[in-house]
């Protein structure tokens, strides 16, 4: 560990937090998409992998900080995660307490990353010495996780059908492309199909609506009118424990150290099944609505830096839905990194533990510190000057590039299929998890079941 290299891991969180500011207060913008492209693009570049952690770390923690902003605001959410708390952001909204509900979300996410951190760096200590014991058995376990994620879907029925269906797409485009030569037969494709599910439902909606006939039963609506609270006139920098009552500061730790044991599991399923567990007897709904969103967005923290470390420091294999989502890039990044050869085997456990504590400190610090104080002013800001849609269309052309890298132009066309098939069948209620785990256990479940 070199001076310079803690320079540059500075540098690079200081960079997400002010990113994924900008990015995480846009309303409607996923973690995956986002945070994925981005990440992958540095890995290729060459970054040192201590600092794309760095970076990637900050950018988690201030991501899932920020996107609680378009909740509280305007009730929508700002990224998947944020989507169980729009209810009780409501609540609050239409008593008035919109900057109540920026508070606690914001304290909780401090308590889960606090809870979080050590408590995943401890976990993965234990799991190391049983990492070649499971790498053996992750195809069977990706399986079985994508049956677990479909009972937890909307729909349990599709979500189980469609598993080995979507397995036999995405190996059916492997084989397509090394019989065209495409690609060389020992090049597995899957980054850019791991791009096209995350982009799915967004390339699925812009398609409908080039439908005439669905586009006329669309209910329009008028303008939408966002009232931004006034800003807050606290001095100094804002204590999150002072900001939770003794109540919502116990509930918020223990449900993110639940979050973090359970890294293995969806991060929305666990927010919604711990979180509705929390205040399940609170009958007052503003006393309700306030703990709900600080137990929320603290587990929310928790599981997805638990989901992260654990897989990338004990396994070095994506066994965790975060892991095979956003983090994918840590784990596979062909040339740069492969499934026996990624930032799990260059790094050790210090460069892990320093590269989590600065991404960590300076992301949830600086995010938190401008958050608590500048809320209204970043999301007058947003709102009036940054375009949804221009932030959508950087990171589909983003990956259209590492799609155009990855396969050639073939593989382009290969992705916007696998989008559009996976935007129809999350549009039919079936977990983004199930799509991603059935994808890394397809050529294990063909060569079982056929």
């Amino acid at each position: 560990m070199t001076l310079q290299l803690v320079f540059e891991m500075i540098l690079a969180s200081v960079g997400a937090a002010a990113l994924y500011t900008l990015i995480g207060i846009a309303p409607g913008t996923d973690e995956t998409a986002v945070l994925a492209p981005v990440t992958l693009a540095l890995v290729l570049l060459g970054v040192e992998p201590i600092v794309v952690l760095a970076f990637f770390i900050s950018a988690v923690v201030t991501l899932n900080l920020t996107d609680a902003i378009p909740v509280a605001v305007a009730g929508i959410p700002g990224g998947v995660m944020a989507a169980p708390m729009v209810p009780y952001g409501m609540i609050l909204k239409k008593a008035g307490q919109s900057v109540i509900g920026i508070e606690k979300m914001a304290s909780g996410a401090v308590i889960g990353t606090l809870v979080a951190v050590p408590v995943s760096l401890i976990l993965a200590s234990f799991l190391a010495p049983l990492s070649k014991v499971i790498a053996a058995y992750s195809a069977p376990v990706f399986f079985f996780g994508a049956l677990f994620l479909a009972l937890m879907s909307r729909n349990k029925v599709i979500s189980i059908l469609v598993i080995i269906p979507f397995a036999m797409l995405i190996q059916g485009l492997r084989y397509l492309y090394w019989g065209v030569g495409a690609v060389p037969e020992t090049t597995t494709v899957s980054l850019s199909f791991f791009l096209g599910i995350t982009i799915g439902p967004m390339i699925f909606s812009m398609l409908a609506l080039l439908n005439k006939d669905h586009l006329a039963t669309i209910k329009r609506e008028d303008v939408r009118t966002i009232v931004i609270p006034k800003a807050s006139n606290r001095k100094g920098f804002p204590n999150p424990f002072k900001l939770l009552t003794k109540k919502e500061a116990v509930a918020t730790a223990a449900s993110s150290l639940g979050g973090s044991l359970t890294f293995f599991m969806s991060p929305v399923g666990m927010t919604i099944l711990f979180g509705e567990a929390v205040v399940n007897r609170i009958k007052d709904p503003i006393k309700k609505a306030r703990m709900a969103l600080a137990s929320m967005d603290g587990l929310a923290h928790s599981t997805y830096i638990a989901g992260i470390l654990i897989p990338l420091i004990a396994l070095g294999i994506p066994l965790s839905p975060v892991a095979i989502g956003p983090a994918n890039p840590l784990f596979n990044a062909a040339p740069v990194f492969t499934a026996n050869h990624n930032m799990h085997h260059v790094l050790s456990y210090g460069d892990f533990v320093w590269a989590t504590l600065i991404g960590s400190i300076i992301g949830l610090g600086l995010t938190y510190f401008f958050m608590m104080k500048y809320a209204t002013h970043i999301s007058r800001f947003v709102f009036k000057y940054i375009p949804h849609e221009a932030i959508l269309g950087l990171f589909i052309s983003l990956v259209a590039m590492l799609a155009y890298m990855d396969g050639g132009l073939i593989n382009i066309a290969g992705v916007v299929l696998v989008a559009i098939v996976s935007g129809a069948l999350s549009r039919l209620g079936v977990n983004y998890g199930v799509l991603f785990m059935a994808m890394y256990a397809a050529p294990w479940m063909l060569s079982k079941f056929f």
